[in-house]
Parts: C-alpha cells; structure tokens; sequence
C-alpha cells in the first residue's frame, strides 16, 4: 500500500484528496495544510468549510500542518499548490525527503500555471529544485475537472503526463478509480501549457460574458483561443493532438464556460467594469490566468508566437484597456485565413 502526501489543501488539493480515498488500488493519505484556520476546519469538521464547504474529508486521509509529518514514508508527491508558491515549497520540501528512498518517489504536478519571473512549466520548477539532491521523477496531473465535481464523485476524465510512460503508467494505474479516468501522454509540455494557458482564454470569455456578448462571441474566442495555445504549445516542443485532447481543448471549453470557474468568474467581473484589484480583493482562491497571462504574453514575445487575444487579455489586466476596446481590436486586425 502506497502512501500519497498531497500537498496543498485548497479546493483542488482537497477534491483530489477526497478522489483518491476511493481509487481502485488502497493508499496511505497525508494532506498537507498551510493556513491555521483550513487546518483546524480540517481537523475537527473534517470537512474544508473555506475552500470546499459541504464536502466530508475521509477518515483514512490524515491532515497535518507539518511538512516533514505528510512526507515521511511518501512513495508519491502531488504537488496542489499555487503557481506562484510553487518554488518556495518544493524548496521547504527538500530537506524532509529521504535520500535512500527519494530516487523512487514520484512527484505529481497538479498546478495549472506558469512561473512568472522565470516562466517556467511546473515540471521544470520540480526538476530544478529535487534536482539540487537527486534526479526527480515527474508527471502532471491535468485536464478538465472542476473540484467539487471530482469531490461529489461526477465522473471525471483527466490526462497524466510524463516523458517516462512507466511513470504515467503508475500513477494512472494508483490514481484512477470509478469516477476519476486518468490518459497518459508523454507530451508534459503539451498538457502543462494547455493547463496553464486555457486560464487565460477562460479570462477573456468571461469578459466576452461580462459585457453580455452571445454565444456566437464566446464560440469563436474559443476556437481562436484553443489555435493560440497550440502555437505556443508547438513553438515549445508540444504536439498538436495533445491541445486538441482533455488537456488542451477538453479544460479549454470547461474553465471557459463553466459556472464554477474562477477565471471566467474574475473576466465577467472585468468585463462589467470593475478593477481588477477590486475583483481579487474579495477571493481568497486564486485565479490562475490573472498571473500567468503576464508569463504567456512573455513566452509568446519570446518565440515570436502571435497571441492577439492573450495579448488584448494582458492589455486589459496590466494596462488598463477598456474590454470593449480590447474585443474591438481583435475583430479589427488584419484579415488573414484561417
């Protein structure tokens, strides 16, 4: 029996949490917990009242703040962090892993998003901080799959990823289970930026929402939207089919329409006029696409990849546009083929 530390106890690192207590192969869970108030809610409610109310956290996952105490005997890591706290953990991480055993343990991402100083993918974050001590194993977790649908148990179909197929194998094999269906790929730059960038084309639909545009806008931004990331996947070294698969256009069409993404959610607000600092205020959950359009539009400067609504969805974030201009632009660009 395997034992799984997720570490990261927001929605998502909970969900997955909740998901794994009922796959097929039995595990040994730790959560690990960062904020003193989730910790106690998780403690004695058993139960994640700030992130993901209503949702019983199994018995057999055990919940600690201590880093050392979810690592220890760990044979899996799922890293369920924010991008932008990523490095700073894996960091504080390091020194509770076991050298004798740490050449085996498998470290999972489930983050979607981007470095933003270093624009680095997660796996690359993964593999240069483990990689200070020992040559890491490394998959990632992605793929269309709100939280608290895998946590009610809806059936969920996800895409694991890794350049070792063998890992991929693993982790499909301990993770899947009746209602959570892993793929494998071993694009992990495909899946990794089709997770990351899909956030920022989910931003513009909602903003696309927030100025009471029909479905016909939200169809085509979409479509355009799904043709950026694969440019930029491609430019990287990613495959086509992998953007057109549940890591590309599968979580594109999910976080872009669905009511409970948090992307489209901060983009209706910007598209009814209120400030972006004004939106963020009020959530405690973090918005992915806010900072990684920042990192995309510098990947796409980069590699000269043409992004025109990633760059309209950084003008608006970053440089105060006006939505309605913003979607004006795009529809008067130069005329070109599909």
């Amino acid at each position: 029996m395997k034992k799984i530390a997720i570490i990261g106890a927001g929605s998502c690192g909970t969900a997955l949490a909740i998901a794994l207590a009922r796959s097929r192969e039995p595990h040994r869970l730790s959560l690990w917990v960062h904020g003193a108030d989730v910790l106690a809610s998780l403690r004695h409610c058993r139960e994640n009242s700030i992130y993901l109310p209503g949702m019983p956290i199994p018995k057999e996952i055990a919940v600690t703040g201590d880093l050392g105490e979810a690592l220890a005997g760990a044979e899996i890591v799922l890293g369920v962090m924010p991008s932008a706290h990523a490095r700073a953990i894996y960091i504080a991480l390091l020194p509770h892993l076991d050298a004798r055993t740490a050449t085996g343990t498998i470290f999972v991402s489930a983050t979607k998003g981007l470095e933003h100083d270093s624009l680095a993918r997660m796996s690359e974050v993964i593999t240069e901080v483990i990689g200070r001590e020992f040559t890491p194993r490394v998959a990632t977790l992605s793929g269309p799959s709100f939280a608290r649908e895998v946590a009610r148990s809806d059936p969920t179909a996800v895409v694991i990823a890794s350049e070792d197929l063998q890992v991929a194998a693993e982790i499909q094999r301990e993770f899947s289970g009746s209602t959570l269906r892993l793929y494998t790929n071993d694009d992990i730059v495909g899946v990794e930026l089709g997770g990351a960038v899909k956030n920022v084309i989910a931003l513009a639909a909602g903003v696309c929402a927030g100025l009471g545009l029909g479905a016909n806008t939200i169809a085509a931004l979409i479509t355009r939207g799904l043709s950026e990331m694969t440019r930029l996947a491609v430019a990287l070294g990613g495959r086509r089919d992998t953007l057109a698969g549940l890591a590309g256009l599968g979580d594109l069409v999910l976080t872009a329409t669905g009511g409970l993404s948090r992307n489209r959610s901060v983009g209706v607000e910007l598209g009814k006029g209120r400030k972006l600092s004004e939106v963020l205020s009020h959530m405690r959950m973090v918005a992915e696409g806010v900072g990684t359009t920042s990192a995309t539009m510098a990947l796409a400067r980069r590699h000269n990849v043409d992004m025109p609504i990633t760059e309209q969805m950084y003008g608006v974030l970053n440089e105060g546009r006006a939505p309605s201009a913003a979607i004006r632009e795009l529809m008067e660009r130069r005329l070109t083929k599909e």
